[in-house]
């Protein structure tokens, strides 16, 4: 395939679309709310009035307002109107624009307004399921340009230059583990998209993968011709069926296309995708134990070094980037490196995709720019807390992150900030609490969830997480003395230090952080 062709692909899609648009929201959450009945109705209300020609209604991913679903948006001429908690029975109003019973979404709210959308550009515009939508928003045109007029350690120094950091946790840079993988020897090279999203209260990468596929597969291409890969495995935990089923389709599709297989765009750059899906195990989204995983083998995590990017998958240099990290690819390509480095803070470059969940009155999907602050989030895109609430902490980061009181919430969203205060970035989780939560409760309940994903291959984390558990069950019944606390802090310290993989090295982390901000409620508890 040609540029050219790409464009009259393009070009037919946008001359071919109707002029009022419908979009109903069939991500998984809006499934959940009955979306599909709803746009069932709304196909059916469309042939019923014999307005096929000019009314064209789409299935579409994440429109992000969560709570508010099923949500469908309308697009007439140039004027867009969001309905909120719609039922397959408001379909026939919708069409003919009757609004006097329904509710609509106020698109001006700060929810809205602040959001930055890059990786969630397409998400809630473009239907899934068609190629043909991803195209003619401009999809695959960064894969051309990387293939035709760039070279691989352009493509790297680009994406080095642009400041992108991992988007799962840990924040490492990306261009640098690029070029690691890059240099490394090895007759074969693998790129993994670590989709095998776990954390309690995280949907960010289900929703990106639910909403535009082809994003993730583009993305994986190019870091394919950077490094010097041929063959790219999406590791996807089996719960996520929508998703899978949507990477399916759009692996097909691109390999209809020519975008994927032999000899991408005319050039002498092969590229496979396989999916694997995992069972759910929370261990396997640490990167050895996916791995391992893919392998066939249990997912058990192995010591470091060697390294993924030098030896990793069969042995070979392996580079594993997770959904949103690799969704941001496309638009550096397309947009430059300097634009992206533009956006954020000195250290923490671009946008973060956020799961706001919780005692918040707007829950959903948010992407704003690193740096903008907790109390922003919360107070203002958040709604703030239900029935006039007063907000006690946030959660970031899932089981590895830590808990971030309300006087902190002036605090920029950042790598460095977040480490800060005991807490890390993680893959996006964010969870608000107000004052009726007890914070040793939250402690415990993320102590539970490490206990019972602990693969149990070192002893730190495997006994460590169930008698840091017990003790944090006995300040809740009150039989905690002040010894309990000294060997709570003691006991959080040596699991945080001599546990195999991150799992255990991070799961006292809840606990140092309550203790840090909210010892008092320890305290209270001792008898």
């Amino acid at each position: 395939m040609e540029l050219t062709e790409l464009l009259e692909i393009a070009e037919k899609e946008i001359s071919q679309t109707k002029t009022l648009q419908i979009r109903c929201c069939t991500a998984a959450g809006c499934l959940s709310a009955n979306s599909q009945a709803v746009k069932d109705h709304l196909d059916a209300a469309v042939k019923a009035a014999g307005l096929e020609d000019i009314v064209q209604v789409s299935g579409v991913g994440c429109m992000r307002l969560c709570c508010q679903g099923t949500l469908v948006q309308v697009d007439n001429a140039g004027n867009s109107t969001l309905y909120e908690k719609v039922k397959p029975e408001d379909a026939e109003a919708i069409i003919n624009g009757e609004k006097e019973n329904l509710q609509e979404c106020d698109l001006n709210q700060p929810f809205f307004t602040a959001q930055f959308p890059i990786v969630l550009e397409n998400s809630g515009k473009i239907d899934p399921e068609r190629i043909q939508s991803y195209i003619a928003a401009g999809g695959y045109q960064a894969l051309y340009q990387v293939l035709r007029e760039m070279k691989p350690n352009q493509v790297v120094e680009t994406i080095s230059k642009s400041g992108l950091r991992g988007r799962g946790g840990a924040g490492y840079p990306t261009g640098l583990k690029w070029a690691t993988v890059a240099k490394s020897p090895g007759e074969k090279k693998f790129v993994i998209c670590n989709a095998d999203e776990g954390d309690p209260g995280a949907f960010m990468d289900r929703s990106v993968l639910e909403s535009d596929p082809h994003r993730v597969l583009e993305g994986m291409a190019i870091a394919a011709y950077a490094i010097g890969a041929n063959q790219g495995y999406i590791y996807i935990r089996a719960e996520y069926a929508i998703a899978i089923r949507r990477l399916e389709i759009a692996i097909r599709q691109a390999q209809h296309l020519g975008l994927l297989g032999s000899q991408i765009f005319e050039s002498p750059f092969d590229f496979k995708i396989d999916i694997r899906i995992g069972a759910g195990a929370y261990v396997c989204g640490e990167e050895t134990a996916l791995m391992a995983s893919i392998e066939g083998k249990r997912g058990l995590p192995r010591p470091r070094p060697p390294y993924p990017a030098e030896s990793g998958l069969w042995g070979y240099p392996t580079l594993i980037n997770n959904v949103e990290t690799l969704a941001n690819i496309p638009s550096i390509i397309r947009k430059g490196a300097d634009w992206f480095a533009s956006i954020g803070t000195a250290k923490s470059k671009g946008t973060k995709v956020f799961a706001l969940a919780g005692k918040v009155c707007n829950t959903g999907l948010i992407e704003v720019p690193m740096g903008t602050s907790l109390q922003q989030i919360v107070e203002e895109m958040g709604g703030g807390i239900p029935d006039d609430g007063i907000a006690k902490a946030v959660q970031t980061g899932g089981p590895s992150g830590g808990c971030i009181p309300a006087s902190e919430f002036a605090t920029p969203v950042d790598y460095e900030s977040l480490s800060n205060l005991g807490s890390i970035m993680g893959s996006g989780g964010m969870i608000v609490m107000d004052q009726s939560t007890n914070m040793v409760d939250v402690a415990r309940f993320f102590m539970e969830f490490c206990m019972d994903e602990s693969c149990g291959k070192c002893i730190p984390c495997r006994v460590g997480t169930v008698q840091l558990h017990d003790l944090l069950s006995k300040f809740r019944q009150g039989d905690a003395t002040p010894a309990d606390l000294h060997l709570l802090e003691e006991l959080c310290d040596m699991v945080k230090h001599t546990s195999l993989c991150g799992l255990g090295q991070s799961a006292p982390n809840p606990v140092f952080s309550t203790l840090r901000f909210f010892r008092d409620e320890y305290l209270a508890l001792i008898r």
